[in-house]
């Protein structure tokens, strides 16, 4: 009898609060707020592209935010916006790039900037800066302004490689500037 009594309150008291744990895993389930945020907020989406891209991703409410982001604020279908945040490493900042440049660029460019925001490193960045150029040089077209930020070749001192070199050398060639002389070996130094 003494042991029964506390088996029988520990069985009550777990049989009381498991409605309240399975009604919190259900809310705090980031796979299930990913399917169900793209499915509330999207039509014409097939559920099993929505079940993989939720399933396979590393962030699925980042995805869904994503995803929901570009459908409601551009023009881009919600088909395309699934497929292209899932392939992105930061769906937040994918999501910002592609939503910001195609506001700035009223909608105009929207299959491009879903290529050009997955190819940028720094989507976040790329958005400012053809948001930026643009909004200060107001003749810059928006294809040019993309292809300018997108640009990664490497700069030194405001010279691109290509410049560096004299109208006689090709890309490939070697021209060192250090002497192929070795260094004379003093006695005792080894």
């Amino acid at each position: 009898m003494r042991l029964t009594v506390p088996v029988l309150a520990i069985a009550g008291w777990l049989a009381a609060i498991a409605p309240g744990i399975a009604i919190t895993a259900r809310y705090n389930n980031d796979y299930r707020v990913c399917a169900g945020r793209i499915l509330t907020n999207t039509e014409g989406v097939n559920t099993q592209a929505i079940s993989e891209a939720c399933a396979t991703s590393l962030r699925p409410r980042d995805l869904a935010t994503c995803v929901v982001d570009i459908k409601k604020k551009t023009q881009i279908v919600a088909t395309d916006a699934l497929s292209y945040c899932s392939q992105a490493r930061r769906p937040l900042d994918y999501g910002y790039c592609v939503v910001n440049i195609s506001q700035n660029t009223q909608n105009a460019i929207n299959p491009a900037v879903l290529n050009y925001c997955g190819r940028s490193l720094l989507p976040t960045r790329f958005a400012q800066c053809v948001v930026g150029l643009r909004g200060e040089i107001k003749e810059l077209e928006p294809t040019p302004a993309l292809d300018t930020c997108i640009d990664g070749s490497d700069r030194i001192g405001g010279l691109t490689p290509s410049s560096t070199l004299s109208p006689s050398q090709s890309p490939t060639e070697s021209s060192p500037n250090v002497e192929t002389n070795p260094l004379p070996v003093i006695p005792g130094s080894q």
